[in-house]
């Protein structure tokens, strides 16, 4: 009876480390930084609403990225005047770097083949317009199959404007969130994240 009771207790803890592989494999995630780059910020070509409080918030994600040992992606849109990323998320040694020509941040890139490679399932984006290369990223990303997060106080944006009307980019950022939200992937602030 002695020896049943042990062969039954190495067989359970066998299967919780299978178990516990198995969570870690479903939800080995990527932390995708879209187009935090100094045309977007006050000195540049095209400057958003509060582009350094959502610099910040991407930082503060980007350090626990790193402290984790996870996959980090900085994807930069092409541009000639003001492309270097930002300070705040400024791409270490060894960080895949990735540069794209339209919103959509897998379109003529590596980044799906780069993920595939890495086995991820789970990507976590924020970045530069909201309601544009990072709408456009997180779409893709569920379409791709991806479970998605989207940072809201990571993302900033602009005031649209639609024949005479202007859209204010407060109501452009929570209005392409809600889109998302659910439909496509689970928004979130970065505290809430950070905590979960």
């Amino acid at each position: 009876m002695k020896k049943l009771v042990i062969i039954l207790g190495i067989i359970g803890v066998i299967f919780a480390q299978v178990n516990a592989q198995d969570a870690d494999a479903e939800n080995k995630r990527a932390l995708i930084i879209v187009d935090v780059q100094e045309f977007y910020f006050p000195d540049g070509s095209n400057p958003l609403m509060e582009p350094e409080k959502a610099s910040e918030k991407a930082g503060i994600v980007l350090n626990d990225f790193r402290n984790n040992n996870e996959l980090i992606v900085h994807v930069k849109h092409a541009t000639k005047k003001d492309s270097a990323i930002y300070k705040d998320v400024s791409p270490n040694k060894g960080e895949k770097v990735i540069t794209k020509h339209f919103a959509n941040s897998y379109r003529e890139t590596e980044l799906l083949d780069f993920l595939k490679q890495n086995e991820i399932t789970e990507v976590v984006i924020c970045g530069m317009m909201t309601h544009m290369c990072v709408e456009a990223t997180a779409r893709a990303s569920s379409d791709f199959g991806y479970k998605v997060i989207v940072l809201d106080d990571a993302c900033a944006t602009r005031d649209i404007v639609y024949g005479n009307d202007t859209v204010k980019a407060t109501e452009v950022h929570l209005s392409t969130l809600g889109s998302i939200d659910r439909y496509y992937g689970k928004v979130m602030t970065t505290e809430e994240f950070l905590n979960q």
